[in-house]
């Protein structure tokens, strides 16, 4: 599709324009200074460039994804842009690849206009309105240290999906307002964050990359950051002692990272990480409400390792880590209202108590056998989902959970798929649905086991006793001969 040139130009109150779908190539001389909305998402535009001039354009949302631009748009010098997204291009940013025009504007930056930065002129920032960049999806290795020189209003920022392998921002970086900012799915192995910087970042998801060590204070640093995925990478995590002194005090915690004293921090996604062992104390003065262990194959939680969470952490996933034994005192964790154990190979739960607050309680493909201990009937209260298939669960040692299905308080999902072990003379067993099981023919049951325990004890009292009388007799009919014959 070719538009011929000077065909909005006379719709002088033209603010808001949808081009998107068509199979627009390129974009020239684009001049529509009073333009505020273009949508030009799915074309084919290989370049964007605007008409050179120092009048100001009121364009403020720019949709260019999915198109086939190789280069950074040119955006006039004086403009308004606050919302770009860029996502589903070729852009590389190679430094072969940028037009004279685009070093000129971006990575040439005089001496003047470095004062003028300093003194805070923002005239010459081509970007200094942008707020929301998209760069995801692109074939972007690495960005030059100029790039968001003009961009010091910035909040979002989506480099996801690129081939980015290495991420740093300096102590003068311009990126004085970002809040959210999105690394995730590329190849990084380092990530430097400079003190004192990025001290307005609220989210950070770094998620499946390829970091393996890192500065311990590397997220310490950040004294906003409320939300943190780093899922799928390649981590270690500090004990308190290494986390306070930031020092690498054994080969096991070497580039390790630490979670201690990071009281804004309230979401942490840690699954997938190879994790071997979370230390005690390891979250100590940091107030999460979701924490995610899960997906560590093997995971040792060391008992206080989730000390000082007590009254903050309402979800935690435990799922798929094989673990044997848990090591957390359960009920003490007043607030939790979502549990993850599933997965794993646990045979014990500590005893709940009424003053929990737990609404899902996940226990499937576990090693789970007797329940009663574990009182769960007291968390009937606020208890609204129960998973339990896949457990070599005892018929009678969970009737508790026959009066649960009738009561209906709490949705037992996957009931169908629930088996337990019925036994019957001390011997026979037959396996069973969980719903058929009725707490009557389990005291039938127990009322017979009673009985022929009470006959055993019985018979081998009375064999005691006979063969005692027995031996007595013999002893005194022994005695008896020997004194006759004397």
């Amino acid at each position: 599709m070719e538009i011929e040139e000077g065909t909005f130009e006379t719709l002088k109150h033209l603010i808001n324009l949808n081009l998107s779908m068509n199979s627009i190539t390129c974009i020239s001389d684009f001049s529509l200074k009073q333009l505020k909305i273009l949508d030009l998402s799915k074309n084919n535009i290989e370049s964007f460039h605007t008409t050179e001039s120092e009048e100001e354009y009121n364009l403020t949302w720019l949709d260019l994804h999915e198109n086939k631009l190789f280069d950074f748009p040119v955006f006039p010098q004086v403009n308004k842009l606050t919302y770009l997204k860029l996502s589903k291009n070729l852009i590389q940013f190679s430094e072969e690849s940028f037009s004279d025009e685009m070093k000129r504007d971006w990575w040439e930056t005089p001496s003047h206009l470095l004062e003028q930065r300093q003194s805070g002129n923002s005239s010459f920032r081509a970007l200094s309105h942008l707020l929301y960049l998209d760069l995801s999806y692109n074939e972007i290795k690495s960005l030059p240290e100029e790039f968001f020189l003009s961009m010091s209003a910035l909040q979002f920022l989506n480099l996801s999906k690129n081939c980015l392998q290495d991420f740093a921002v300096s102590y003068d970086s311009a990126l004085i307002s970002l809040t959210i900012l999105d690394l995730s799915y590329n190849s990084l192995h380092t990530l430097v964050l400079d003190a004192g910087t990025l001290s307005r970042l609220q989210e950070l998801y770094l998620q499946s990359n390829e970091f393996k060590t890192l500065q311990s204070d590397t997220f310490v640093s950040l004294p906003s950051l409320k939300l943190l995925h780093l899922q799928s990478n390649n981590i270690n995590l500090c004990s308190l002692y290494s986390g306070l002194l930031r020092q690498r005090i054994s080969d096991e915690e070497r580039g390790c990272i630490s979670f201690v004293e990071s009281p804004s921090l309230q979401y942490l996604y840690l699954s997938d990480n190879k994790l071997k062992k979370v230390h005690a104390y390891t979250f100590y003065k940091t107030s999460l409400i979701v924490l995610d262990l899960s997906m560590n194959q093997g995971l040792q939680i060391e008992t206080k390792a989730l000390l000082g969470l007590e009254m903050s952490l309402k979800y935690l996933h435990l799922h798929g880590n094989g673990m044997t034994d848990l090591n957390i005192n359960l009920p003490l964790f007043t607030q939790l209202k979502y549990l993850n154990l599933s997965e794993n190979q646990l045979s014990w739960l500590p005893m709940w108590s009424e003053g929990c607050s737990l609404e899902v309680l996940d226990l499937r493909n576990n090693s789970f056998n007797d329940l009663r201990s574990s009182e769960i009937p007291a968390l009937e209260t606020n208890l609204r989902n129960l998973y339990l298939a896949g457990n070599p669960l005892s018929c009678c040692g969970n009737v508790w959970l026959s009066h649960m299905i009738q009561r209906t308080n709490v949705v037992i999902h996957d009931l169908e798929l629930i088996r337990c072990q019925y036994s019957k003379s001390f011997g026979y067993q037959e396996e069973m649905d969980i719903s058929r099981v009725k707490p009557e023919d389990c005291e039938k049951e127990d009322l017979k086991k009673t009985d022929l325990l009470i006959l055993l004890t019985f018979a081998l009292v009375l064999s005691v006793i006979i063969i005692g009388l027995g031996s007595f007799c013999c002893f005194r009919r022994q005695k008896f001969r020997q004194q006759f014959k004397a």
